[in-house]
């Protein structure tokens, strides 16, 4: 015998269903808002047999002048290591390999006259708005800083020094990112280690 659902259940289920389907849509927009996407240029000879280990990072001298600074980038890159199966080793002296990273955030003001389709900066322009008469005005419109994200990391045989793999990833923006951002270009660069591809291609990580 088929159960019959009264007005106020059918409306509980309902009013349920939709609240499981704003949930799922919201969870799907924050995805997309924790989306990072970087161009990516993978290159080396990683042997195929070879199994990723140990490692330890190898500064330069400029890099240990940052101290603190060098220390979160490698805080970041140490993330994308360990997913790409490497752990770190208790000693420089005992890693298999040797890994170098490189990170920096440049700015650029675009000028109005970098794109022609781009609105200029500052110019005159046709305008008509409700309060007043449609004619040409002078008009100021501020240039927006743009941001260029890059981080580079190099991995070499500890005891030969031969460069093995090399990955670089970039994006732009509004800002410069933090280190958060660099940690999800770290995350981009060794997402299809040991895989190669020297042409940049796009590659997508999701920020935890």
């Amino acid at each position: 015998m088929q159960e019959v659902q009264s007005p106020a259940t059918r409306r509980a289920l309902r009013g349920a269903a939709a609240l499981l389907a704003a949930v799922t849509l919201g969870l799907g927009g924050c995805a997309a808002l924790n989306t990072v996407n970087a161009e990516v240029s993978t290159f080396g000879t990683w042997p195929t047999e070879r199994k990723a280990s140990t490692y330890a990072f190898d500064r330069l001298p400029s890099q240990q002048a940052r101290g603190e600074q060098q220390l979160q980038i490698e805080t970041e890159a140490a993330r994308a290591l360990e997913a790409a199966g490497f752990k770190l080793a208790e000693k420089p002296a005992d890693a298999d390999v040797m890994v170098q990273l490189g990170a920096r955030v440049s700015r650029q003001d675009r000028s109005p006259w970098d794109d022609p389709f781009w609105a200029p900066a500052w110019g005159s322009r046709w305008s008509m708005t409700p309060w007043s008469r449609p004619g040409w005005r002078w008009t100021m419109v501020p240039v927006r800083p743009e941001f260029q994200r890059e981080v580079a990391v190099l991995l070499r045989d500890r005891r030969s020094g031969e460069a093995l793999y090399e990955a670089r990833a970039s994006n732009d923006g509004a800002t410069e990112g933090g280190t958060m951002m660099l940690g999800a270009l770290f995350s981009a660069a060794l997402k299809d280690f040991p895989a190669v591809q020297g042409e940049p291609h796009n590659v997508s990580v999701v920020l935890p």
